[in-house]
């Protein structure tokens, strides 16, 4: 079956991401063909190569693009914030509502970060790096006697508690969404005691 003349190009790439992110999150990267996720998406897999020159192409992709969304949403959701505890409720609350919304990308970024290339692992890195300085340029405001190093090590801890619903889903979405966020409120802001102090 070929690929319909009509399918917008960005359509089309976001229908292969997403699908892809289904394949490699039940089966690995590896475990997956270009011709299998082409008939996954309807079409023959070489039609694949239209919008990506090889299945690397889309795991970079895919993982490049959910490291920018994260950053660039978050950095949104700060600016529109009126106080560094209203910018620290407002990540936390993107970044839950992403993690419910794509638990599949969160198995792909756990399992198959070392089948990225090294210019793609470099360019996630970056990007991550920058979400987490978001998340502690805030929380640093929030509570100025926090170290870097104490502030870094509870956002990392954070991200982790939020990334665990590929695992811990087993409640209906707003009911895991209120626990999640209470959950990480507390253990961002809550533990301020714990926190290493300058």
């Amino acid at each position: 079956m070929s690929e319909p003349a009509s399918e917008r190009p960005q359509d089309r790439k976001a229908q292969i991401l997403a699908v892809a992110a289904d394949l490699f999150a039940q089966r690995g990267f590896h475990g997956v063909s270009i011709a299998e996720l082409g008939a996954a998406c309807g079409f023959s897999g070489p039609a694949i190569y239209r919008h990506f020159r090889s299945k690397d192409a889309v795991l970079a992709a895919m993982l490049v693009g959910i490291s920018e969304e994260l950053l660039t949403v978050g950095r949104e959701r700060v600016a529109a914030a009126g106080s560094p505890a209203d910018a620290l409720e407002a990540l936390i609350g993107w970044h839950t509502d992403f993690a419910l919304d794509h638990p599949a990308l969160i198995v792909v970024q756990d399992r198959d970060w070392s089948a990225l290339s090294h210019e793609a692992r470099e360019r996630v890195r970056r990007t991550q790096r920058a979400y987490v300085e978001v998340w502690v340029e805030q929380l640093r405001a929030h509570l100025p006697e926090s170290t870097p190093e104490g502030a870094r090590a509870a956002v990392h801890a954070t991200f982790g508690l939020l990334n665990s619903t590929p695992h811990s889903t087993f409640l209906d979405r707003d009911a895991m969404r209120a626990l999640l966020t209470e959950m990480a409120g507390r253990a961002l802001v809550g533990q301020a005691a714990a926190l290493p102090r300058a």
